[in-house]
């Protein structure tokens, strides 16, 4: 573990240092902020002349790498990252290709737990440490919360988008991007791919749904912002996602091309304001989607690697200078045009600054130094976004600072306070959207013994256990008599069979429900259990849209994610302890005529 190493040849540049973490330096801190920041440039400048071109190159790169260790991995995270980047470890990664950055994953073993994550940061700092420019890295990952969280217990995990467009509460947004960037930034994870600013639109968006706040622009554009404020606060880096905008989507970006058809006049009033308002509040990056929006550019290039859309409209209409950088470039979106050792150079091309996690290492690295080589990228245009990537790590204090320590680990993550704040802003967003008969509240005497259904899907992070068990355990909790039973997202008529009997005598059955569409074997199941004629609550663990595929159902609940937290808030509801107040922040359509609402936005019932 490396204690504050900055005595290990750290750049201790008192002008850059001063400029960048307001230590109080005479007249400096004094200074207009436009003179600090010109200061700050001229010190950056300085670094960047006295780069190696390997050095620049790789200081564009954001890479993965296998391991928990930077210098120590496991033997099988070992031979996996000789096969794919053709290095033993990350510390020998960063000393080959002179990385900008790293990006975390949990297949990849990066996030056992927070001690071992923290040194992991460390590690990797050191090896920037041995560099000849001793640059720190950004290290990051895609800390969404809801469905998509990398670092999990006993880290705080809070709501995700969605559910907070649901409780549309700007203080709410904020307060969670406040505390899940302090838990990160104790964790030596000073960049985070989120917030996503997407509009979702397209009920049948298979890629981003409940990672977007909701579906009015407005409202989008105000809980984005809120989040952006709260992690600015908890000094780390956000990344607004995906720019032009992903919210219109029928084909998942990872594994095809997407088309999105919205005219120029559509952009501007569905996807613009979301950026737009991340712009204003001080976005540090914007990520890219590989998506293709013709409107935008003709030429049908995804958005990635287009100047019309990159350059022409984020830098230039919305005047945005920061960082951008690309989606994975491992995904199917971005390859389908051009080769992988294409795809780099027309991103930078394009006015892309940070190039995400190519699928060959090698073949992008060189690609770009070739490019240089040749003439079809100059040095200066390199030096263009190597300038935003080291202001954004001048910003985050890192040149001051890179390391973490473990009591900083101690004192900030998971802590009660957080912990308890996730469950308060969880509780604000449930939202109650059928409740016939005045079903719920469930109580404990009219409806002690509950039967628990539904699918388990694979728990976004670290949890207390497949969904089922956590709604069982959070009824006992409450002093109800659960039995579980999980039937899966597409039971089987014996699983059915199973459920019905096991409704026999019980006075209530909750069933948790998984994207349900129409003729599906959920679908059945609900109506079968319903047939029996004990009360029915169902439980959206994702979709809210999964509503209107469910008319047998006697109470409807939204949760947007299924990460323990909301799953506890909405068990808390259904039993009367708290007050639905969630109110839907996408419209739901009736499933036998899509161009009918049944349930507008800004709907949800009280008790």
């Amino acid at each position: 573990m490396h204690h504050r190493q900055t005595s290990k040849g750290f750049p201790r540049r008192t002008l850059l240092a001063a400029a960048t973490a307001g230590v109080a330096a005479a007249g400096l801190a004094a200074a207009p902020a436009q003179a600090r920041a010109k200061n700050r440039d001229k010190d950056l400048k300085k670094i960047i002349s006295g780069m190696s071109l390997e050095e620049k190159v790789g200081q564009l790169f954001v890479m993965r790498v296998y391991g928990h260790s930077a210098t120590a991995p496991d033997q099988a995270d070992i031979d996996a990252n000789l096969k794919e980047i053709g290095v033993r470890t990350a510390a020998e990664m960063i000393a080959k290709y002179k990385l900008g950055g790293i990006i975390y994953f949990a297949w990849a073993h990066n996030v056992r737990e927070p001690h071992q994550i923290a040194d992991l940061s460390n590690g990797i700092q050191t090896a920037g440490q041995q560099q000849p420019s001793r640059i720190p890295l950004l290290v990051a990952t895609d800390q969404e919360h809801g469905i998509v969280a990398r670092v999990g217990k006993p880290a705080t995990l809070f709501p995700g988008a969605m559910a907070l467009g649901a409780g549309g509460s700007r203080s709410d947004a904020r307060e969670a991007g406040r505390i899940a960037g302090a838990e990160l930034r104790a964790l030596g994870i000073n960049q985070d791919y989120a917030p996503d600013a997407d509009v979702n639109i397209n009920p049948a968006n298979p890629v981003i749904g409940v990672r977007s706040f909701g579906a009015d622009p407005a409202a989008v554009a105000r809980l984005a912002a809120a989040q952006v404020q709260g992690y600015e606060s908890a000094r780390i880096a956000s990344t607004a996602k995906h720019f032009p905008g992903h919210g219109d989507t029928a084909t998942d970006s990872h594994s095809g091309l997407p088309v999105i058809t919205h005219t120029r006049e559509q952009w501007e009033q569905l996807d613009a304001p979301s950026f737009k308002a991340v712009i204003a509040a001080g976005i540090d990056s914007i990520m890219t989607a590989h998506i293709v929006v013709p409107a935008l550019d003709p030429a049908e290039d995804p958005a990635t690697l287009s100047h019309p859309i990159l350059t022409g409209i984020l830098r230039e209409q919305l005047g945005y200078d920061g960082v951008v950088i690309t989606d994975s470039l491992g995904m199917e979106g971005v390859r389908t045009k051009y080769g992988d050792d294409r795809v780099p150079v027309l991103a930078l091309k394009a006015g892309v600054d940070q190039l995400l996690n190519p699928p060959s290492l090698d073949v992008s690295w060189n690609a770009v130094l070739d490019a240089v080589k040749s003439g079809e990228l100059t040095e200066e245009r390199l030096d263009v976004s190597i300038l935003r990537i080291l202001r954004m790590k001048a910003g985050l204090g890192l040149f001051e600072e890179p390391y973490v320590t473990q009591r900083g680990v101690d004192r900030t993550v998971g802590t009660r306070a957080h912990l308890a704040a996730a469950d308060r802003i969880a509780e604000r967003t449930t939202t109650l959207l059928v409740n016939k008969d005045r079903l719920l509240p469930l109580s404990r005497r009219r409806h002690k013994n509950i039967l628990v259904l539904g699918a388990n899907p694979a728990s976004p992070s670290l949890s207390d256990g497949p969904p089922t068990t956590v709604l069982g355990a959070a009824l006992t909790e409450l002093g109800f008599t659960p039995t579980v039973l999980a039937t899966g997202t597409a039971p089987s008529q014996a699983v059915v069979a199973q459920a019905v009997a096991a409704a026999q005598g019980k006075d209530a059955v909750l069933i948790g429900t998984y994207n349900v569409t129409a003729g599906s074997a959920q679908q059945a199941l609900v109506n079968a259990v319903a047939a029996t004629g004990v009360p029915v609550v169902t439980l959206s663990l994702r979709n809210p849209y999964d509503v209107a595929q469910l008319p047998s159902t006697g109470a409807h609940l939204a949760a947007y994610s299924w990460i323990d937290v909301e799953l506890r808030a909405a068990v808390r509801v259904l039993a009367g302890r708290a007050e639905p107040r969630g109110k839907l922040p996408v419209p739901v359509q009736r499933a036998d005529d899509p161009a009918q609402v049944l349930y507008p936005i800004g709907y949800g019932l009280r008790y």
